[in-house]
């Protein structure tokens, strides 16, 4: 027979086991979520390139390899500061290309240019304003967090430190469309270009759940021992 003193502990570790069951089958579901998430994006990577010319479309391919017609504008780039890549430190030159068919531009991420410990001097990063068809990938810009307010220079080419679209939006003139296109790697006019796959966290999830599901089996064993020892005395 339990005792009564035992009653407010096997209470409060059926509520634990319930909490850390619960948390262990949510983030399954996570995992499913994620999964579902990944497949698409690893579909939409695989689709063969496309011209685009509408905006509307145009916003819905994230991920997406497409093909877009029209032209830089070399006198207004952006210099994407603060970038680790390789373990050396330097910059992405942001240049804006404008579309042929609509009054906006995309920022067309040309690649990575290390400082070489010159933060003076800045890499010739001029290009043709000729008309041309460009081949990238489509991804939602990240606004990084700031630690302290950054003056920008109204003199292009513009150092900035995190993407804020709107900002860039009014320093350049253009409406610039809410994407950030990756120049694909083997496309003339770009830098060193070595674009991160997408990594899922599916794997994340389901480490997780498993840590929750331990934790509620040791909790478990703990509860067993407790209660036969608890019959004996």
């Amino acid at each position: 027979m339990i005792k009564r003193s035992f009653i407010l502990p096997a209470i409060l570790i059926s509520l634990t086991l319930w909490v850390l069951v619960s948390l262990g089958f949510w983030q399954l579901d996570r995992a499913d979520q994620k999964r579902q998430i990944e497949s698409t994006i690893i579909s939409a990577q695989q689709a063969p390139a496309i011209l685009v010319n509408d905006l509307k479309e145009l916003l819905d391919k994230e991920h997406y390899q497409v093909l877009l017609k029209g032209s830089y504008d070399t006198h207004k780039q952006f210099i994407y500061d603060n970038q680790i890549v390789n373990a050396t430190a330097g910059y992405y030159v942001l240049t804006p290309f404008l579309l042929n068919s609509s009054d906006s531009a995309i920022l067309v991420n040309r690649g990575f240019v290390p400082w070489y410990n010159n933060r003076d001097k800045l890499a010739d990063i001029k290009v043709s304003s000729v008309e041309t068809t460009i081949k990238v990938k489509l991804i939602k810009p990240i606004q990084r967090i700031e630690l302290k307010t950054h003056k920008l220079d109204k003199k292009f080419p513009i150092i900035i430190q995190s993407l804020n679209l709107k900002k860039l939006s009014e320093l350049s003139t253009y409406q610039i469309i809410p994407m950030i296109a990756q120049l694909d790697v083997e496309q003339k006019n770009g830098f060193f270009r070595k674009w991160k796959p997408f990594y899922g966290s599916v794997d994340k999830h389901l480490g997780y759940a498993t840590q929750w599901f331990l934790m509620a089996l040791v909790l478990s064993i703990i509860a067993i021992y407790l209660l036969v020892k608890n019959r004996k005395d």
